[in-house]
């Protein structure tokens, strides 16, 4: 249990995670309400990485669902080990095992293969942190798809036929990213907690370069950071997350560049633009234009 906004966006940062105000917030409801958390934002913006440090801090064990198109129970909830039934049933036949008994083994927990959402829920113990279960990318699942993981949302709870139903003991820690590729339905968001998670502001990630980068001196990481938010204006295809700031000031600081010029951002735009097209726009805007820009700035 936590007791304030302050003490998660303190704990975050002990754990190199820089919260606003609004984030820091909608984490510790989430924590304290037992409700799962919606993150939604432009691909970059930090979303995956709050299940992460939630993990980290609370010592909860990390169970990442990547979703996409077509995924269904036996990859996000459960599936039966098919290849050791079968050895098993081999074995049984060759000592004489009653076909009655045998065939009762074969789903047993002994060969149930527990996909995340099952280990999460199964894993929700009195004892020992909960879980943290990141489900990330909802937005490329499908619609099937979502509508069943708002019912395992609403109860906690897991039915597989053969065995019976499993609900966790607590509630485990669950974190959910959306890049909006598609709207997540109406009946999910109510379920959860939402936030939408926006592009730091200069001054913060300033702080999350020198933090994260720490290679990189405070002179360079300011630039950086002024030239990637100068380029987010630029109605880019892919405008550049706070992970490719990251990267550039580190491939910048092992060029051993100390201070941004045109010609180093020029040889590493690759680092912070990951798109042709976008690269040319930046280029055809003026490059030379928007390093200026970030030294004055930072001057």
């Amino acid at each position: 249990m936590v007791s304030s906004v302050e003490e998660v966006r303190a704990a975050l940062a002990a754990h190199d995670y820089l919260a606003d105000e609004g984030l820091a917030t909608a984490v510790f409801l989430a924590l304290t309400l037992h409700r799962p958390l919606l993150l939604e934002g432009e691909a970059g913006v930090g979303k995956t990485e709050v299940a992460k440090v939630l993990a980290r801090w609370t010592g909860g064990h990390l169970l990442r669902l990547q979703c996409y198109e077509g995924i269904d129970v036996a990859q996000a909830v459960y599936e039966w080990d098919y290849s050791r039934q079968l050895l098993h049933l081999r074995a049984a036949e060759v000592t004489g095992e009653s076909a009655a008994g045998v065939e009762d083994e074969l789903y047993s927990e002994r060969f149930l293969v527990r996909r995340p959402i099952l280990q999460a829920i199964d894993g929700s113990g009195a004892d020992g942190p909960p879980p943290v279960l990141l489900i990330d990318e909802i937005d490329r699942a499908d619609d099937e798809f979502e509508a069943f993981l708002l019912e395992v949302l609403s109860d906690y709870a897991v039915t597989v036929p053969e065995l019976g139903t499993f609900t966790a003991v607590v509630p485990p820690v669950v974190v959910l990213t959306s890049n909006r590729t598609r709207d997540v339905h109406d009946a999910l968001k109510r379920r959860c907690l939402y936030h939408w998670v926006e592009h730091p502001d200069l001054e913060r990630e300033v702080a999350i370069v020198r933090l994260r980068a720490p290679a990189a001196s405070a002179t360079l990481a300011r630039q950086v950071a002024a030239a990637v938010e100068a380029v987010r204006g630029m109605e880019l295809y892919k405008p550049p997350g706070v992970a490719e700031t990251i990267d550039w000031a580190q491939a910048l600081a092992s060029l051993g560049v100390a201070d941004l010029d045109e010609r180093a951002a020029a040889a590493t735009l690759g680092t912070v633009l990951k798109y042709r097209e976008d690269q040319e726009r930046v280029r055809a805007h003026g490059l030379a234009e928007v390093v200026q820009a970030a030294v004055s700035r930072d001057g």
